[in-house]
């Protein structure tokens, strides 16, 4: 019996959250008194995952799993963990993960928890600790099946150097078939993606148009950030729909969050209250982003943020 990671990566490169699950998956190993080993599909370096004590590492690598397919790479982990006789597979939340993750539990045979939080409660019956009502609540839920799969949800855990010797074997996988093909695959390049951030800076209509851009962007950039959007904001065609956060668009779970002329309507908390600190600059000392916000501005966002970049800026000169 073991416990199986999914360690997952772009165009060869491991993202932050494949560092999270193999550190979460280190521990649930722990708790069953089982070992871990880490599973890869056409990762380049395999040995970055040894800080994260990676003792075994199973690499995968084909040509027809250069592009994610959940289908194929559902039926590619599946092999991986029949010879690795695992017990729980454990992959990150991901727009790839939420995909991949039930196809896997439905070859499997398994049980799946997704959103997951916490290290189980209980191993006996094994029970997880998992977000729920659009962040709003937690449940305690049992996997009562001999096999299980577990959906970790972003930054909820952290990221745990625990360097080992690890070494890497490679695993050749039949490919399953699939009726799903990609075209065509745009990825954003030269900056800093919501899905990696550990800052977002997101603004709303507040702005009043496009043209103002500049300064999110600006003091996106002196923070190291990713930028992003209201829904309204991408509707009009201000910012690209890459960019909007939100329950209708991509989860945000940034350990900053900053949002600069947004009222804050349900669904855009909905999808953003997993960030642990959130600030909020708004003209009214009303708007619904107040209450849930940790940190509050009321004032003129063109006033406001110029202010707060020349600030920014002077103490990373100090």
């Amino acid at each position: 019996m073991s416990v199986l990671v999914y360690a997952d990566s772009t165009e060869g490169k491991f993202k932050k959250s494949a560092f999270e699950v193999v550190s979460y998956g280190n521990k649930v190993a722990e708790q069953l008194g089982t070992s871990v080993v880490v599973a890869t599909i056409n990762a380049a370096d395999v040995s970055e995952l040894y800080k994260y004590g990676a003792e075994k590492v199973v690499a995968v690598s084909n040509d027809a799993l250069n592009t994610f397919n959940a289908n194929k790479y559902a039926s590619a982990l599946q092999q991986v963990a029949d010879a690795e006789n695992a017990s729980v597979v454990i992959v990150d939340s991901s727009i790839d993960g939420l995909y991949l993750a039930p196809l896997l539990a439905v070859k499997m045979d398994a049980g799946y928890a997704s959103n997951v939080v916490a290290l189980p409660t209980n191993t006996s019956p094994f029970t997880v600790k998992r977000k729920a009502f659009s962040n709003k609540a937690f449940s305690n839920t049992i996997i009562s099946s001999d096999k299980k799969v577990i959906g970790l949800a972003k930054n909820s855990f952290g990221v745990y150097e625990i360097a080992v010797s690890g070494s890497s074997i490679d695993f050749d996988v039949n490919v399953a078939e699939s009726n799903v093909k990609s075209e065509k695959v745009d990825r954003v390049t030269g900056k800093v993606t919501i899905a990696d951030a550990e800052v977002v800076v997101s603004a709303g209509r507040g702005l009043k148009g496009p043209e103002n851009w500049g300064m999110v962007e600006e003091l996106a950039d002196v923070l190291g950030a990713a930028t992003a959007c209201s829904k309204p904001v991408s509707d009009l065609g201000w910012r690209p729909h890459a960019e909007h956060v939100g329950q209708t668009g991509k989860p945000v779970a940034s350990n900053l969050y900053i949002a600069i002329g947004i009222s804050g309507a349900i669904q855009h908390l909905a999808g953003i209250n997993a960030s642990k600190v959130k600030v909020v600059i708004n003209t009214d000392p009303e708007a619904p982003f107040f209450k849930a916000a940790d940190y509050g501005i009321v004032g003129d966002a063109f006033e406001v943020v110029p202010k707060l970049i020349e600030k920014l800026k002077a103490f990373k000169a100090a």
